[in-house]
């Protein structure tokens, strides 16, 4: 409850009980519990405990409405308190959902890069493979033995068990990588589509 007199606005001095001076201070409020001046050094509030008791009087001060809206103050503002701290909680919690979802994001991207890579890797391998074994499989060079063309062993045939055995290594790592890609790309897919729902709930 604050109250109005036709004295606000007029600038006058104050002195407390315990001589501190207030001077050419101007009531701008009246308050159960004080009033609150304004003076050339700022606004201050000045309670009545502190003030004369012609001062007092002439506020209508009540002792008991003045600690009944003490109580009230103190309890708004511990509640005003206790709001703020679950605001920043909140805030904080949030905070931490959306850096750990970055965090997972930035992770699944650099799985999905390195998966990327390794099957651009392997690709190259096979490719390489492929080639290798085409050349194993070639006859050796050619000579003549009278009028036929005969061909000489081919140095590489004795590698073919080898590079076969790699290539299916190869292509086994392959087909893993590339189920682990397809699993990444739906597993994008679905969180896009969870974001982008919780996005809508939100607005």
């Amino acid at each position: 409850m604050i109250f109005s007199f036709a004295s606000l606005g007029f600038s006058e001095d104050f002195k407390t009980v315990n001589r501190k001076e207030y001077k050419d201070a101007t009531v701008t409020r009246v308050e159960p519990d004080g009033i609150v001046v304004k003076t050339k050094s700022g606004v201050t509030k000045v309670y009545f405990t502190e003030l004369p008791k012609d001062v007092q009087e002439r506020f209508h001060y009540d002792s008991e409405k003045a600690a009944s809206y003490s109580a009230e103050q103190a309890a708004n503002y511990t509640a005003y308190q206790k709001q703020q701290e679950e605001t920043r909680r909140q805030q904080a919690e949030a905070d931490a959902r959306n850096n750990a979802a970055l965090a997972e994001q930035q992770a699944a991207t650099n799985r999905t890069q390195a998966l990327q890579a390794r099957y651009g890797e392997l690709q190259r391998q096979e490719n390489d493979l492929l080639h290798q074994i085409g050349e194993a499989k070639q006859p050796g060079p050619e000579y003549r033995q009278g009028k036929s063309v005969r061909h000489q062993p081919n140095p590489q045939k004795s590698q073919l068990p080898l590079l076969q055995s790699h290539l299916s290594d190869v292509r086994r790592e392959k087909s893993e990588v590339r189920k682990q890609l397809e699993k990444a790309s739906d597993s994008n897919k679905s969180d896009a589509a969870a974001r982008t729902h919780s996005k809508a709930s939100r607005n």
